[in-house]
């Protein structure tokens, strides 16, 4: 209800300004923020001192974050202008902050690669060693099951179920050298 209240009265005191007043109220309404933009634009379009960008390449990493942007949004709205009228030091300042190295693009320390190679050998290393103690550590007998004997019984139990009739042909589940002929027996030493 409010809504249709404004409107009614936004109608009606546009219905009592003659029409070419109402355009040209538009016209200069329109215009207004345009021209503050460009007014905006060239009141920030002057050049950047010097000092400001002498030895930016050595001083831009230990600018504070602000700060660079400060200068990034100056430098931003100074390329917007003709880049005729931008000295050297804005150009070189500009490119520097877009394409140089620093923060990501920054090289890899000398001795980067050496250390990476290092680390990984010690890794590799480390890992054979949990590796070869694990295995002194363990059960010197193999499971039953991993006989030669065993498997092949294992597949001819297999072949007699039906199971894999695509695959299933000989030596299908033998992976393992035929045991000692003893393994099976069962020790009388309790």
């Amino acid at each position: 209800m409010l809504r249709s209240s404004v409107i009614r009265a936004t109608r009606s005191s546009a219905s009592l300004i003659p029409s070419s007043a109402t355009r040209s109220a538009i016209r200069t309404s329109r215009a207004v923020p345009v021209l503050c933009q460009q007014q905006q634009q060239i009141r920030q379009a002057h050049a950047i001192s010097n000092p400001t960008l002498a030895n930016i390449e050595k001083r831009w990493e230990d600018m504070p974050p602000q700060e660079q942007a400060d200068l990034w949004m100056s430098l931003r709205d100074r390329m917007k202008t003709d880049w005729k009228e931008m000295t050297m030091q804005e150009k070189k300042a500009a490119y520097y902050i877009a394409f140089g190295p620093h923060g990501p693009r920054r090289p890899a320390p000398p001795d980067e690669g050496r250390k990476v190679f290092f680390l990984s050998t010690g890794l590799i290393v480390a890992s054979v060693v949990v590796f070869a103690v694990i295995r002194m550590f363990a059960n010197p007998h193999r499971p039953r099951t991993m006989t030669k004997e065993w498997q092949e019984a294992s597949e001819e139990y297999l072949k007699a179920q039906g199971t894999e009739p695509i695959t299933g042909f000989k030596g299908m589940l033998v992976q393992s050298k035929p045991g000692p002929k003893d393994q099976f027996e069962e020790s009388d030493d309790e």
